[in-house]
């Protein structure tokens, strides 16, 4: 996305504490100058300071769950409804929303999904080979890969237990994990208990990771409690298989419902990891010329530009 005028407001994470009035002074002068017809926040602190302009119609966009579990959150966004357009980036994030807020106008609560530029990706990926050969990964091995924070949410315990099923059934097989984070020193303890030190490896944090997506045979998504999913989409472009979990926006990006788990079910992600290492080039092109359709048909900047003007309450607010 493009914007002709980027202006830094310059505040840190202590600034915007407490009530925010500098923040708000700062947005009413940006008002004051140029008179804009709508405004777009993303996360709650953003749609505070916002709603604080009166008579100004305000999007909100939530990335995460439990935004509104908050009373006096609950309270003061239905104090601005009248204003107020709150947008999901997944079904799963708009139903939270709708749960925690059954007295808003649930027609003001939407879904508008993150998008992605997939030329971009994959501009940017590096072929198998010299993926594998950056990243220190043998090039004969079958490669299932995790990328996300090393947390209770991305389930990797689940994954490395999975593994473990899997490994003494394909021996040809290797699980690596892009990440870190609090359980690091936990799941390297669970792989030297399940004596799988030869064949899981964590790659830590590595930097624009979308780029070395080619160097995997296939991707696993264990979180169970996954916003959205955008790694998913990084690795649709990447064209790789797919197993993730049934839980939050991952089962609305991918398609075949048979790919997927439900949160914590280790005897069904093991079964899934080892038929996915069975699959020839034809079935693995057809899974993946399914996912990038999805992909186009609704996580591209076109397709989520041509949902947003579509929005009932732009049409009503603009009045154009």
């Amino acid at each position: 996305m493009f914007s002709n005028t980027v202006i830094f407001l310059n505040n840190n994470s202590k600034d915007l504490r407490g009530l925010k009035r500098q923040q708000i002074k700062q947005i009413k002068q940006l008002y004051k100058q140029y008179n804009f017809e709508f405004a777009i926040g993303h996360r709650f602190k953003a749609i505070y300071i916002l709603c604080h302009i009166k008579n100004l119609p305000v999007i909100g966009i939530h990335h995460a769950f439990s935004v509104y579990s908050r009373f006096m959150r609950r309270f003061f966004i239905n104090r601005h409804r009248k204003k107020l357009l709150l947008l999901g980036v997944s079904n799963a994030i708009r139903d939270d929303i709708k749960k925690h807020l059954p007295t808003f106008p649930q027609q003001q609560i939407q879904t508008l999904y993150n998008r992605i530029d997939i030329e971009q990706i994959r501009s940017k990926l590096l072929d198998r080979f010299e993926a594998r050969k950056q990243l220190g990964i043998a090039q004969d091995k079958y490669v299932f890969a995790n990328v996300g924070r090393l947390h209770p949410d991305k389930d990797q315990q689940s994954l490395i237990n999975a593994f473990a099923k899997v490994a003494t059934k394909s021996p040809n097989s290797i699980l690596v994990i892009l990440g870190k984070g609090r359980l690091e020193k936990a799941l390297k303890q669970q792989v030297e208990q399940l004596k799988l030190e030869e064949r899981v490896f964590f790659l830590g944090v590595v930097p624009d990771a979308v780029n070395y997506f080619r160097a995997f045979d296939s991707f696993v998504l264990s979180s169970d409690f996954e916003p959205f999913g955008m790694v998913l989409l990084e690795a649709i472009i990447a064209n790789l298989p797919i197993i993730a979990t049934d839980a939050g926006g991952a089962k609305e990006i991918i398609q075949n419902k048979h790919w997927l788990f439900n949160v914590g079910d280790v005897d069904k992600l093991a079964h899934l990891m080892l038929e996915i290492t069975t699959l020839d080039n034809s079935q693995n092109q057809a899974i993946n010329e399914q996912n990038i359709s999805h992909l186009q048909q609704n996580f591209t900047d076109r397709a989520v530009k041509e949902r947003f003007w579509q929005l009932s309450f732009l049409k009503e607010k603009l009045n154009h």
